[in-house]
């Protein structure tokens, strides 16, 4: 698994590419809730357990 490790002060921005693999779409959505701006996140699977967090979430 490749990793990126930001350090320093410089605040990062863009688009990240992820597949929709199944084990992914939790920790992205987790992970999210810590961004100070509104993250659109596309292509998660239809999973229960997805659906259950984004309704915990909302």
């Amino acid at each position: 698994m490749d990793k990126f490790r930001v350090q320093g002060p410089t605040k990062l921005q863009g688009e990240v590419t992820i597949s929709g693999a199944k084990n992914a779409a939790l920790p992205i959505l987790f992970a999210a809730l810590l961004a100070e701006e509104p993250v659109e996140i596309q292509n998660v699977p239809k999973l229960k357990d997805v659906d259950t967090s984004m309704k915990l979430l909302s």
